[in-house]
């Protein structure tokens, strides 16, 4: 088996040369406007013929998993990490469904998914949902009902993030690379937490948290809810007594606080797959590396774009993979 992944991960060591670095996104946050930033981004090979921001975060999106197409003989090792892809053309195609809207559907399903795009919207249009994965149906189906007996866009979406984040948990959790496992748990938390913490700045209600938390052993999901409710310093407080206990501070920080730690744990995770040879970690690093810095390039590109001020940039930026 390991030897299944030396050539693949030979060729990963060559990819992570083209890496962004701290010093590359310092370079592209110092351009003057828009188009300098995305000048920059031509020269450090991004976007080919592309012009429009989202064109090219979306051509390097696609390269990714073109990349692990052609390097792997079994992709499929890393199909959770598609499942985000997935489970937002679940939500897209349940809105276009529910609505009737007119507008093209490549607007807003996207591709990278384990199932493609138009068979999701199929599924979903005809509420015919065997064409899809047991979890993904089911969160299909309770999407659309929800959605069309309650008009709620935002509680069906949490349903269905929910659906996406069990599938996601147990899926990495039962994967042979320990790289995945940590990383499948580290990603459900911080996302059980994300939704504690807006919800808590939103005002949602307790029964809307317990529709959109996701249950799962590192956390209590009624004592999470139910801190929720109570505000943000007893959300920290209960993180302060679990195995997470170094976020608390970052979530009485700000959010943005918290999302850089977050980010700075996925690296610490993933970073000492640079040195592994032989399995399928460096592909699964190289793949979240890429993502991170596509996350960190669009953010710099909005605030270019929206005229925002810098500091909405540096207060989020975390380690980085090179």
């Amino acid at each position: 088996m390991k030897n299944d992944y030396i050539y693949a991960v030979a060729r990963i060591r060559v990819l992570e040369m083209a890496l962004l670095s701290r010093q590359d996104l310092e370079q592209l946050m110092g351009a003057a406007d828009l188009s300098q930033a995305l000048q920059r981004l031509k020269e450090l090979g991004w976007g080919g013929d592309a012009r429009e921001p989202e064109e090219i975060l979306r051509i390097e999106e696609d390269k990714i998993w073109r990349c692990m197409e052609e390097i792997l003989t079994d992709p499929s090792v890393l199909d959770p990490l598609k499942y985000p892809n997935d489970y937002h053309n679940v939500k897209a195609a349940v809105k276009l469904c529910c609505t009737g809207t007119s507008l093209p559907p490549e607007r807003f399903l996207v591709r990278g998914g384990t199932i493609p795009w138009e068979q999701v919207l199929a599924c979903v249009r005809e509420r015919d949902y065997e064409g899809l994965p047991k979890d993904m149906a089911r969160a299909a189906r309770e999407g659309y009902e929800t959605l069309l007996h309650t008009g709620d866009g935002q509680l069906s979406d949490a349903i269905v993030d929910r659906h996406f984040l069990e599938a996601f948990y147990h899926q990495c959790k039962n994967s042979p690379d320990e790289v995945l496992r940590q990383y499948g748990t580290a990603f459900v938390v911080f996302a059980n937490l994300r939704i504690a913490m807006r919800s808590c700045a939103t005002g949602r209600p307790l029964s809307f948290l317990e529709h959109a938390l996701a249950p799962i052993k590192e956390l209590d999901r009624d004592t999470l809810a139910h801190a929720a409710v109570g505000g943000l310093d007893q959300i920290a407080d209960y993180v302060e007594h679990t195995s997470f206990s170094s976020g608390a501070q970052a979530i009485k920080t700000s959010p943005a606080a918290f999302e850089k730690w977050c980010s700075d744990a996925i690296m610490d995770i993933i970073r000492p797959e640079k040195s592994n040879p032989s399995t399928a970690g460096p592909l699964i690093a190289y793949v979240l590396a890429r993502e991170n810095e596509i996350k960190y390039v669009r953010l710099i590109l909005s605030v270019k774009q929206n005229g925002l001020p810098q500091d909405l940039i540096r207060e989020r930026l975390g380690d980085m993979y090179v």
